[in-house]
């Protein structure tokens, strides 16, 4: 009886046993069943967020095409038309019944006032305190569309300088500078045939391909706005006549530019003239393919000067006037040049990060003349042209920062002659960089550095601090070190100062700049500025050569505040 008690017991425990086991043996198949389930269900999640990823990307790119915009500092080229151009029916007038579909003209108008204090200015030849009032009008007409493939342009520009010290001067360089001056003239007046679709084909996103040329008084941007450029900081503009012409715009894959222009010389009282002197012809690429990872930008440029046509200096001061210049100053400055400039730039984002470059390099060559000895004696001869310039600059974003800083280091060098003996002697290769039609800014924002003789190394901080009563306020401040390339070359925009032994050695010397920017309204923007300068061995020992100067300061400062306003 026992024994059989026993036996239930046991039996009823190994079924208890066995259903517990089967029982749990079932809950773990359906946990995995469930977790199998979770992970390809996450799986699916995953990929999907991964496709609305990549169709926001893409549509992202179908937007702006294969266009990135570059981040380095300084090097944004004006658009076409200018910025301060609108098309008729985005602007004000829309609300008028006659001009809300007219989408056909674009229209513009800026006034720009800034005022300068330039304390001990290195440009100049003697110290002194400058506080100069430069006044600069804009105005701008295009037709579009409703004629097509024909269009037209006009931009004129009245530049004006009061309250200077210079004004007065005896030396019409200075009285009459057409690089503050240029009295009510023409900046664009061209014709243009435009073909939004063109012979060549649409890109791989669909985008058209197009392809215009314009004919007549042309002003516009290349590259990172060295070697060509409005120069639109000054208070007058870079202008060119002749032809452009351009396949393809910067949504597309790749694109292509072609000019053959002259010069305009700039006057201050009377209207410009082409420089019949020199002609100048380019050639620019842009492929984009690639252009998640680099821009890359190669180019070719060829400059032809005619000495016996050669009537002006760079101020429109006549050569053959003898209250400025001597009849061996004339007849050197009368020579032929041909300069090829070939190079190419690349920049972007590297993928991934906030890491962004911009670098560039130039390699010049060709012939030029020299006059040697005395007016009697002297003679012409041909040298070589050898020169050469670099630009590198990295910088770093913190996007996840409200005031989306940006850090940069950058270093520039553009080379320098290396004088043999005297001016009036040397017989040597040219070696001193050609900066063609390009920009100084971003050098230097006291306007004492030009690409030419010099090495630079700058560090930079930019970002859009938020301030509670303003919007879109830009600050950026740097420091910048500056040498010569060549002890023996001049300082060209410290006044030509220069020292053919070398002995006054390469310090050109330091700067701090800062900048604020910010709008007032949709109609006015202000922007104030701050540069301080401190000379180095090389100012010192030669500024203080010229007669009167020397006990001339070793520092100097320039602030200033620009109100521009909008019409449109």
């Amino acid at each position: 009886m026992q024994l059989k008690k026993l036996s239930l017991a046991l039996a009823t425990a190994g079924v208890w046993w066995l259903g517990n086991g089967v029982a749990a043996a079932a809950e773990e198949v359906q946990l995995a069943e469930t977790q199998v389930e979770d992970a390809e269900q996450q799986k699916k999640v995953k990929a999907r967020l991964e496709e609305i990823k990549a169709e926001e990307k893409a549509a992202a790119k179908a937007a702006s095409g294969y266009y990135v915009e570059r981040r380095s500092y300084g090097t944004q080229k004006e658009t076409e038309p200018p910025r301060y151009v609108k098309q008729l029916n985005k602007t004000w007038l829309k609300d008028y019944d006659s001009f809300a579909d007219v989408d056909w003209l674009d229209i513009g108008f800026e006034y720009r006032a800034r005022y300068e204090s330039r304390q001990n200015d290195f440009r100049r030849a003697q110290e002194n305190i400058d506080d100069p009032l430069l006044l600069r009008s804009r105005a701008y007409l295009g037709l579009k569309n409703i004629l097509d493939p024909f269009r037209f342009a006009v931009e004129v520009q009245d530049s004006r300088r009061n309250h200077s010290d210079y004004n007065d001067s005896t030396d019409r360089r200075l009285s009459n500078d057409p690089k503050d001056i240029d009295h009510a003239d023409f900046l664009q007046a061209y014709l243009e045939l435009y073909f939004k679709e063109s012979i060549f084909g649409k890109d791989d996103l669909g985008n058209n391909r197009p392809f215009w040329v314009r004919g007549g008084r042309l002003a516009w941007e290349d590259l990172d706005r060295r070697l060509i450029a409005r120069n639109e900081w000054r208070n007058t503009t870079n202008t060119f006549q002749g032809i452009r012409a351009n396949i393809g715009e910067k949504k597309n894959d790749w694109q292509l530019e072609a000019f053959a222009v002259q010069p305009v010389q700039r006057f201050a009282n009377q209207l410009d003239q082409v420089d019949h002197a020199q002609k100048f012809y380019g050639l620019v690429g842009d492929w984009r393919g690639w252009s998640d990872y680099v821009t890359i930008q190669p180019y070719y440029f060829y400059l032809k000067q005619n000495g016996n046509r050669v009537e002006y200096d760079g101020n429109g001061t006549a050569y053959s006037d003898r209250s400025v210049y001597t009849a061996i100053q004339q007849t050197r400055a009368s020579i032929d040049r041909e300069i090829n400039t070939g190079g190419v730039r690349v920049y972007g984002v590297v993928p991934g990060t906030q890491w962004d470059y911009d670098a560039s390099y130039s390699k010049q060559w060709g012939e030029v003349q020299r006059y040697t000895g005395s007016l009697a004696t002297g003679r012409y001869i041909n040298v070589d042209h050898d020169a050469y310039a670099y630009t590198a600059e990295v910088g770093y974003t913190f996007n996840k920062h409200s005031w989306k800083p940006r850090f940069s280091g950058s270093y520039g060098v553009a080379s320098g002659d290396k004088v043999s003996g005297t001016t009036a002697t040397d017989t040597s290769d040219n070696q001193g960089f050609d900066r063609l039609f390009g920009f100084a800014r971003p050098w230097s924002n006291n306007d004492y550095i030009q690409m030419n003789n010099i090495r630079a190394a700058k560090i930079r901080a930019e970002f859009d601090p938020k301030v509670p009563f303003l919007d879109n306020v830009k600050v950026d401040t740097g420091f910048s070190w500056y040498r010569l390339d060549s002890a023996t070359d001049r300082w060209a925009a410290g006044n030509n100062l220069q020292d053919v032994t070398g002995n006054a050695g390469r310090d050109l010397g330091k700067e701090f700049d800062l900048r604020v920017r910010f709008p007032l309204s949709q109609y006015a923007a202000l922007n104030l500025g701050y540069a301080h300068f401190w000379a180095g061995d090389f100012v010192k020992t030669t500024s203080r050569l010229v007669a009167g100067q020397a006990n001339r300061s070793d520092t100097s400062n320039f602030f200033y505040t620009e109100l521009t306003l909008y019409g449109f």
